[in-house]
């Protein structure tokens, strides 16, 4: 049985790490590890609802972008150019690790999901941070607007390295996107919202496989966790906004390696 203190913790774990480049899935494993929770069928459809709620975090803070994206409301373009973005950069950006993900996904989960890969993917997307933050030429592509197809490419390709457990997607496409020329801030919010559908999709596909887990005697741990994972992902990712605009990547670079030194640890110990 699971318990409302489960849902409020891992929400919190979930809400906090999801779209920080820190890896949500090495910090899950831990908390789960740690709380000694069931790994059964209730805990991995908790697990896409949370998800949800954190995703719908993002979907209100760029709410009038996404609906600008439909044609649904006027927006200002922030390029002095006047270009925006638009429904194709979205699509072009999603389309490797769309592809990816349907094709592999099975193989990523019975293959590759263990704490040792995971131990990598955080030392190894921590590196790809430094190396990004090491870029000395000045960003081409300032506002979020002024991104190119090319560049939207660029960053899809990039989130195929998110694959990999403990690598973490918004790691490795804010990091992708500083290499090929575009800013920190603008990398950030482009990464947020390319999210949207992947995670949206994941989910959809998800509950529409295994529909009969979700039961209304886990209704309150569900709701609970999806609402906990929404707040925190709300405060998380507005203040990483804003972090972004002055503060390196470094700093998160060296938490995973810090993570990743705990997690070897906890798993050697255990």
């Amino acid at each position: 049985m699971h318990t409302i203190f489960e849902a409020i913790i891992i929400g919190i774990v979930e809400g906090l790490t999801e779209f920080l480049p820190v890896s949500s899935t090495g910090h899950m494993i831990l908390a789960q590890s740690l709380l000694n929770t069931q790994n059964d069928e209730v805990m991995k459809t908790f697990d896409f609802v949370i998800q949800l709620g954190a995703i719908m975090a993002v979907v209100i803070i760029y709410w009038k972008r996404i609906l600008s994206l439909f044609g649904l409301v006027k927006r200002k373009s922030e390029s002095r150019s006047g270009r925006k973005l638009n429904l194709l950069h979205i699509l072009i950006g999603i389309l490797p690790a769309g592809i990816i993900g349907v094709l592999f996904n099975d193989v990523v989960d019975e293959k590759l999901f263990n704490s040792t890969t995971v131990v990598i993917g955080l030392i190894l997307g921590g590196i790809l941070l430094i190396i990004a933050e090491k870029k000395k030429e000045r960003p081409s592509t300032e506002v979020l607007d002024d991104l190119t197809y090319r560049q939207a490419f660029f960053i899809g390709l990039w989130q195929l390295v998110s694959i990999w457990p403990g690598f973490s997607r918004s790691g490795s496409t804010i990091a992708g996107g500083m290499l090929s020329g575009v800013s920190r801030a603008a990398s950030a919010d482009f990464t947020f919202i390319m999210a949207i559908p992947i995670m949206f999709g994941a989910s959809g596909v998800y509950f529409l496989k295994n529909y009969e887990a979700l039961s209304s005697n886990d209704f309150a741990f569900f709701a609970v966790g999806f609402v906990v994972a929404f707040i925190v992902a709300l405060l998380a990712v507005v203040s990483f906004i804003k972090f972004v605009q002055n503060m390196k990547l470094t700093y998160f670079a060296y938490y995973r390696f810090a993570v990743a030194i705990i997690f070897a640890l906890y798993m050697f110990l255990k």
